[in-house]
């Protein structure tokens, strides 16, 4: 089996010959301590941090970076000029008066991200292919558009079919355009596989959103091949760790981010064991991150990779969320019915209320999910009908 492309492309990005733990760990605490020196000297929202660390096991003595701080203290921890901002991504309170959470990006940051989203790519995207993109675009620097320019760098064609769009425009796009690769979000790429199951998709590429087993299985079946899980956040650089061709967990790149794992009260577990992930965002030129707690729930795989490589991966991740019912696992539980194309879903009253659109009318559904009675709400889907997904992709509580 031949070794990741991601490792291949740290390679390249660092100009090391070879990268065992060793010669990672080393790298990384060169990067670290150039930030916590760069830190220092601007005086900024990490000036009071030590100029530099020994080891990297001294990094779970620094404090932790919170969403809190991101939304409040945000412009303190940028470190270039305005002028040298490339990219500015919003995320919004769902209250009125919150403040946003913004994460800025260099020219750099974005280079680094559509190397690493070409990396990933490469290992199901071939030259003269086609890939379907139903990511958002935002216009320059987005998350769409960094995708496509990845995919034409392989000498491949980006088909930006972007998000929002109804299931009769989506499997237009699919049967204009053939593309054999997608790139999206995993529930709406089941429910267009259920709605046409003769497709020219051959491949996929799914993040965004957690991808639970029963999810996972039905689309590789459909497919006819395995699934390229990939992880990203804003405050990862959008791309952070992506699956090798030997399917076992998820290579973190992890030349520009070290990753740690944390319980509750804020203590690093060792590997294998679950728990919250934490980032030290270590190659972010504008708005690096030190020990920012994620708010995902995953664990760090031991061992080695069968593809040879030495990066860390990481297993299934999804949200940490505190009583009711996980979405991931809501899915895990609803989609084992084979007609149901989407739905949302709201807790009222101790019962789950399923309002949903399926394949075909008629069928038999469960009356109980997950511990909840359910209260069923269907009808056959439409051409026209626009993803439910997109309108509440969490269970919410009345």
């Amino acid at each position: 089996m031949n070794i990741s492309a991601l490792e291949l492309l740290v390679r390249e990005q660092e100009g090391m010959e070879f990268s065992g733990r060793k010669e990672i760990a080393e790298l990384q605490l060169r990067k670290l301590n150039r930030l916590l020196k760069r830190e220092k000297e601007r005086g900024s929202f990490y000036g009071g941090l030590p100029e530099g660390l020994s080891s990297l096991s001294e990094l779970s003595r620094l404090p932790f970076t919170t969403e809190r701080d991101l939304r409040e203290q945000g412009n303190r921890m940028v470190l270039l000029s305005q002028s040298e901002i490339d990219r500015v991504r919003t995320e919004e309170t769902s209250g009125t008066t919150g403040r946003a959470k913004r994460v800025y990006y260099s020219a750099a940051d974005n280079e680094r991200t559509v190397s690493f989203f070409a990396a990933g790519l490469s290992e199901l995207v071939g030259p003269g292919e086609r890939a379907m993109i139903c990511m958002p675009f935002s216009g320059p620097g987005g998350l769409g558009e960094l995708i496509a320019e990845a995919i034409c760098r392989l000498g491949a064609r980006p088909i930006p079919a972007g998000i929002g769009k109804s299931y009769g425009e989506l499997l237009e796009v699919l049967e204009k355009e053939q593309p054999e690769t997608f790139v999206g979000m995993p529930v709406p790429l089941l429910s267009l596989l259920r709605l046409r199951p003769k497709t020219p998709l051959r491949r996929a590429l799914v993040s965004a959103d957690a991808c639970p087993g029963t999810v996972k299985r039905e689309i590789e079946k459909r497919l006819g091949s395995r699934l390229y899980p990939h992880y990203g956040s804003r405050e990862a650089g959008l791309g952070g760790a992506v699956t090798c061709p030997a399917f076992f967990g998820m290579h973190l790149r992890e030349n520009d981010i070290i990753a740690e794992i944390v319980d509750e009260k804020g203590r690093v577990l060792p590997e294998g064991e679950w728990g919250e992930l934490v980032i030290t965002t270590i190659q972010a030129e504008a708005m690096p991150l030190i020990r920012y707690r994620t708010g995902d729930r995953t664990r760090l795989l031991s061992g080695k990779c069968p593809c040879g490589s030495a990066l860390v991966r990481l297993d299934v991740v999804t949200r940490l969320e505190e009583g009711g019912l996980p979405m991931h696992e809501l899915d895990n539980l609803a989609f084992r019915i084979p007609e149901l194309i989407d739905y949302r879903a709201e807790l009222v009253n101790g019962a789950l209320c399923l309002e949903g659109c399926v394949s075909r009318p008629g069928g038999r559904f469960p009356e109980e999910l997950g511990g909840y009675p359910v209260r069923w709400k269907l009808r056959e889907v439409s051409m026209e009908d626009a993803p439910c997904y997109l309108a509440k992709r969490s269970v919410s509580f009345v």
